[in-house]
């Protein structure tokens, strides 16, 4: 297992701008408002070749009434049971306050490496002023700037010497795991799924819509099956986005569905599948993504014998021309057919590797050609004389014919329903292409 560290401290201190300085990249949202971070977010960094985990938490509040406070304050618990070693964050501009004073009360009674890390000290004044930090008591200090930079490198150095000696096979397994993204609108349900499936209160869950502002990894290896879960923060219609933070919510979700081999659309049973979703899903079948569709709250849907099928054949209808999607009815809060979701996604991530060898192709398809012929265009009669899979991730498939120009959507259509109804591609988007032979 990678080693982890922990960065914590108190709001507004700086820790995700020392978060996106480790992991060069602009992954936690950084603003000037206080508690912006509510959720640990998980990334990798590197230094000197030694590849370690960075978890930033949201900041701590002791003792606060607010919802999101005394979550954070589980956070930072669940983030030093999870780190090997901790950065706890101050701030030199501000010197030690009441919280500072609360956060180091916890860390002095956890068993693993503190490192106290004094931030904003960007010129000798305040390297003056943040020497009443050593009255904390902890050994391990150093003073930085989490802007500029200045004396990261020195805390990386102290960081590294406490890692194990690396195990390059396991990393490099873990890359080539299937990343599984849960997509769709705010407050679905993408939150308590995940924890449905991980077992363990990795998110925030709350009734308020826009709880996850960040994506979160979460590594699953139970039941003999193991991959990558990511959760987005919802993905709202651009009108609703008013605040700075919920905008780099949908970029994010947008990137992490990126990052994904397949995207778990989850709707709401009992609002049925909107505009919004509609144009998740087509934008994640235009990255070429496999595609599950999960229809969450089904316990609240009153039901007769046709309720499913009925359903699913209307949202079939609603998301043509791409209607080979698996479509589950789900209760996240009852857990039902939650294991199934795994299941489903793990067959869509085959689907979506699966290759077919050109004679097996070619025996099918020219068949299928046959049985149908593309339609004469101007007094040509189109023929399509070979079919072969292109070496491409999402499954792609060139027909060599004489007058390409001269095939039409429905006949693309038709060859493009041929090879689903003979090869399982459920789940996957397809692309078909015309070339001169």
């Amino acid at each position: 297992m990678s080693f982890t560290v922990a960065i914590t401290g108190r709001p507004n201190v700086g820790k995700s701008t020392f978060f996106n300085r480790m992991l060069e990249e602009r992954k936690a949202i950084v603003d000037d408002v206080s508690g912006v971070t509510r959720d640990r977010q998980y990334g990798v960094a590197e230094w000197n070749g030694r590849t370690f985990n960075i978890i930033d938490t949201g900041g701590f509040v002791a003792g606060s009434t607010d919802i999101f406070e005394s979550e954070i304050r589980k956070q930072v618990h669940i983030a030093i049971d999870e780190a090997n070693a901790i950065l706890f964050m101050c701030d030199a501009a501000t010197g030690i306050t009441a919280l500072d004073e609360a956060v180091a009360d916890i860390l002095r009674q956890s068993k693993k490496p503190v490192f106290l890390v004094v931030n904003k000290v960007d010129n000798p004044e305040r390297m003056l002023d943040a020497t009443e930090f050593y009255s904390m008591g902890f050994e391990r200090i150093h003073f930085l700037s989490s802007i500029s930079g200045s004396g990261t490198g020195e805390l990386l150095d102290e960081l590294v010497k406490l890692m194990p000696d690396k195990d390059e096979s396991e990393e490099a397994e873990k890359n080539e795991l299937p990343k599984f993204a849960i997509i769709g609108q705010p407050n679905v349900g993408k939150s308590s799924l995940l924890n449905a499936l991980v077992g363990e209160e990795r998110t925030i869950v709350s009734e308020l819509a826009g709880t996850t502002r960040d994506t979160i990894h979460t590594h699953y290896n139970l039941f003999q099956k193991e991959f990558i879960l990511i959760d987005t923060a919802g993905i709202r219609r651009k009108t609703k986005v008013e605040e700075d933070l919920e905008f780099y919510s949908v970029i994010r979700a947008i990137k992490a569905m990126d990052e994904a081999d397949v995207c778990l659309l989850l709707l709401d049973a009992g609002k049925g599948i909107t505009a919004q979703d509609i144009s998740i899903f087509s934008l994640a079948a235009r990255k070429g993504k496999g595609l599950v569709i999960l229809v969450n709250k089904w316990d609240l849907v009153e039901k007769s014998t046709h309720t499913a099928r009925d359903y699913e054949k209307e949202l079939k209808n609603r998301l043509a021309p791409f209607s080979d999607v698996p479509i589950l009815f789900i209760s996240v809060k009852d857990k039902l057919r939650i294991f199934k979701v795994i299941e489903t996604a793990l067959q869509v991530f085959e689907n979506r590797k699966r290759r077919i060898p050109t004679s097996r192709l070619n025996e099918v398809m020219l068949k299928s050609i046959a049985a149908y012929h593309a339609p004469v265009v101007r007094g040509n009669s189109v023929k399509i004389k070979f079919v072969t899979q292109l070496p491409t991730v999402v499954p792609s498939f060139a027909f060599f014919c004489n007058y390409p120009a001269d095939i039409k959507q429905p006949y693309k259509n038709y060859l493009e329903n041929q090879l689903r109804a003979n090869f399982d591609f459920k789940g996957v988007p397809v692309r078909v292409f015309f070339r001169k032979k």
